[in-house]
């Protein structure tokens, strides 16, 4: 059995790559809602929501729906399709089933005001919480040194570090998580900034559509960056 080549990421790389796209996302992110809380029940409502969901539909509906269910424990309460209710206009209700499931878990169907686990394993251990939405919480709520892997963060990562990785294969995932937990900053702090800025370049600037690498702040070092044009004299 052949072992897996571990990708080593340069530490001086690392550290650049580090500090420039923080810089960036200080200068340039959105003034989201659920970036303005440390509450685990807050974010995780807002992760659940932004699954496969555009953020101008998540924003409107997440303050609504937290008006209505503030706590977890409120939802653990409420009868599963009230809960379903409340998410109509986002789809996929499962998510809102499984954050109900989830809910009446952590609390002991209610008759508890128990927070969410910070640590990512015992996240992943709950009803409908994988790998990206556990590393989100952990980070965004507790500030822990965990790593995220999302599609944006998946498509920023391959171009930057690995072009040649096939990112829907199970290895090439694997590879980009990798990737992901080598080039986390040493601070959990940081990582908060760090996860929210990876996620936010894949979004506004290194595109599926389009890579906009004359807006990058990672392209000097970026193994896809197109080769910059010049202004005509």
């Amino acid at each position: 059995m052949r072992r897996q080549r571990k990708l080593s990421i340069d530490p001086a790389l690392r550290d650049d790559f580090g500090r420039r796209l923080r810089a960036w996302y200080r200068r340039n992110a959105r003034d989201l809602p659920w970036r303005r809380t440390r509450s685990p029940y807050e974010v995780l409502v807002s992760e659940l929501m932004l699954q496969q969901t555009q953020v101008s539909r998540v924003i409107t509906k997440y303050g609504e729906f937290l008006g209505q269910f503030p706590t977890l424990g409120h939802v653990a309460r409420a009868p599963s399709g009230r809960v379903t209710e409340a998410w109509e206009g986002l789809g996929y209700y499962a998510r809102a089933r499984n954050l109900h499931r989830l809910a009446i878990e952590v609390t002991e169907g209610g008759s508890s005001e128990r927070q969410l686990p910070a640590d990512p394993e015992a996240l992943r251990a709950l009803p409908g919480v994988g790998a990206y939405t556990a590393g989100a919480v952990a980070s965004f709520a507790y500030e822990r040194r965990a790593a995220l892997v999302d599609t944006n963060v998946a498509r920023v990562l391959r171009r930057v570090f690995a072009p040649s990785i096939d990112a829907k294969s199970t290895k090439g995932h694997r590879r980009l998580w990798q990737i992901a937990e080598s080039i986390l900053p040493r601070t959990g702090r940081a990582t908060w900034t760090h996860n929210q800025a990876l996620m936010e370049l894949g979004a506004l600037v290194c595109t599926a559509r389009i890579a906009h690498c004359d807006r990058c702040p990672v392209r000097s070092m970026c193994r896809s960056a197109k080769p910059a044009t010049r202004e005509p004299t």
